[in-house]
């Protein structure tokens, strides 16, 4: 009967409490091992709750040590063969801002647009000077996007991790998409300012259920372009969207719905270290300044959107083909 006592024991540790569980081991001689992995699932578990709830409060969260230092170097190195393999002489230098009121992309715009099964590059800002670039390729690059994880295998195994696959069920996601993955370097000295905004204006289902990654792939501080959030506005949702233009003579993409303005001094600053990851409501308000430092601020981000039950908008610029389909991430 002790056996038994035991086996019991042994595959049921993680229902039992605490106390419970040291009983068995003092009575019956239950593995330590085993006290060892139900103190670590505990732990975890009280963790994860404790981030999901901290989450819900304030519309982000930062997870600590979620990507391994030597898988940050990995991601970075990979981003760098990419840069050095593309051939700018035949490439278009198009340009990404968010400080254009009126459209985010300058030149080029159907590269832009169906690069969402694609990797492709964009630039800094002021990385050209009469349509020259003023510096070396790899510290010009605004971003590359937006097919990373369905084209790398790299970035795809950083991008399906048990963690988030954890975390996003805790939120009540069903059937969770990666609907894009891309690299934003934040370059020393022309990183340029991302305006507040809310990630549902550029990513859009109804209803909507929204959520980003924010992978520090190395220390992201304020003085080289950390995340800034107005914590709880995920409460409330701007009428602001970016949509596919339906003048076809026009630029690709416009703005409609109003534009709102936001109080500098709400916003607090969220510095992380190379590793940490944070999570984003797809309607909190956040941005990031320019960055005036010497270092770079590399980071690999990617979106999740609710599909069941939920519509991908056709006014989305963003958009699946024939030949490509959103990513399921507990497929994955």
């Amino acid at each position: 009967w002790k056996s038994k006592v035991k086996l019991f024991a042994q595959f049921s540790f993680k229902f039992l409490s605490v106390r419970a569980l040291l009983q068995l081991q003092t009575n019956f001689g239950v593995s330590s091992y085993y006290l060892f992995n139900f103190f670590s699932l505990k732990s975890r578990r009280m963790d994860l709750e404790s981030k999901v709830e901290s989450f819900k409060k304030d519309g982000y969260v930062v997870l600590e040590s979620f990507l391994q230092e030597e898988e940050c170097d990995q991601l970075r190195s990979r981003s760098k063969e990419l840069i050095e393999e593309m051939d700018l002489s035949t490439h278009p230098k198009t340009v990404f801002s968010t400080t254009n009121q009126k459209n985010n992309i300058t030149g080029h715009d159907e590269y832009f647009m169906k690069s969402q099964d694609k990797i492709r590059f964009f630039f800094e800002e002021f990385a050209f000077t009469e349509g020259v670039l003023n510096r070396p390729k790899h510290l010009s690059i605004n971003k590359i996007g937006h097919g990373l994880c369905f084209k790398d295998e790299g970035y795809k195994k950083a991008t399906f991790t048990d963690t988030i696959k954890e975390f996003v069920k805790r939120l009540d996601f069903k059937e969770p998409a990666i609907v894009q993955s891309m690299v934003i370097f934040k370059q020393p000295g022309i990183g340029g300012v991302v305006t507040p905004h809310e990630d549902g204006t550029f990513l859009m289902n109804e209803p909507s259920k929204l959520i980003g990654l924010w992978i520090a792939l190395e220390d992201a501080e304020i003085e080289n372009g950390c995340l800034w959030f107005i914590p709880g506005t995920h409460k409330d949702r701007t009428s602001l969207r970016m949509i596919r233009n339906p003048d076809k003579d026009g630029p690709p993409t416009v703005f409609r719905g109003d534009r709102d303005t936001y109080d500098d001094s709400l916003f607090k600053a969220v510095p992380v270290k190379k590793g940490s990851a944070i999570i984003i409501h797809g309607h909190v308000v956040h941005k990031s300044e320019k960055n005036l430092s010497n270092r770079s601020r590399e980071i690999y981000t990617y979106h999740i959107a609710e599909t069941h039950q939920s519509k991908w908008l056709n006014e989305n610029w963003l958009q699946e083909t024939e030949d490509y389909s959103f990513m399921k991430l507990y497929e994955n």
